[in-house]
C-alpha cells in the first residue's frame, strides 16, 4: 500500500512524502521477505509453499526499489523537497468505486435448532459396530472389446 501511495504521491508532485512513503514500503517489503523466507523453510506435513518465489512478490520487490530510486534521482533534479520524518497516513477508507460494501451480518438461528436437537448430534453416542471395514478388492475381469470396422457407407449423404 504504501509503494502504491508513493507513486500516487509521485503523480502529483509531491516527491519528499513519495520518497517517505516508499522508504516505509521497502522497510515493510524487507520485514514481510524474511517472514516469507522463514515460512518457506519450515518443516511440516503438506506441500511446501514458498510465498518468497510467488509472481507478485518478487515483481513487488522490483517495483519498489525502481520506485524510489526515481523519485530520489527525481527530486535530486527537479523537485528539491525535504522528506518528512513520518510517514504519510494512508487513507484506509476508499472513496471510489461503484458500490459500497455491506456490513455481514450473522442469520438470527431458527427456532427448530433448540439444545435438545442440538444434543442429538453426538458423535460419542454411535453404536460401536458400525465401524466401515474396507472391502476385499476384487479381482477385476477384462472384458471382450468388440471388433468394430469403420463402413464407408453409413447412410449420410451431404447435398
Amino acid at each position: 500500500a504504501y509503494c502504491y501511495h508513493g507513486q500516487t504521491l509521485l503523480a502529483s508532485d509531491k516527491c519528499g512524502e513519495a520518497i517517505r512513503s516508499l522508504q516505509e514500503s521497502e522497510k515493510f517489503f524487507a520485514k514481510a521477505e524474511a517472514l516469507c523466507k522463514e515460512y518457506g523453510e519450515t518443516k511440516g506435513p503438506g506441500t511446501t509453499a514458498k510465498p518468497s518465489g510467488h509472481l507478485f512478490f518478487r515483481k513487488l520487490g522490483s517495483l519498489v526499489k525502481n520506485t524510489l530510486e526515481k523519485c530520489q534521482r527525481e527530486n535530486g533534479f527537479i523537485y528539491f523537497q525535504k522528506v518528512p520524518s513520518e510517514a504519510p497516513q494512508l487513507e484506509l477508507k476508499a472513496n471510489y468505486g461503484l458500490v459500497e460494501p455491506i456490513p455481514f451480518e450473522f442469520p438470527s438461528l431458527n427456532a427448530h435448532w433448540t439444545p435438545e436437537t442440538l444434543a442429538a448430534f453426538d458423535l460419542t453416542k454411535r453404536p460401536k459396530d458400525d465401524t466401515a471395514k474396507p472391502k476385499p478388492d476384487e479381482e477385476v475381469k477384462p472384458l471382450k472389446e468388440p471388433d468394430i470396422k469403420p463402413q464407408k457407407d453409413t447412410g449420410c449423404q451431404i447435398s
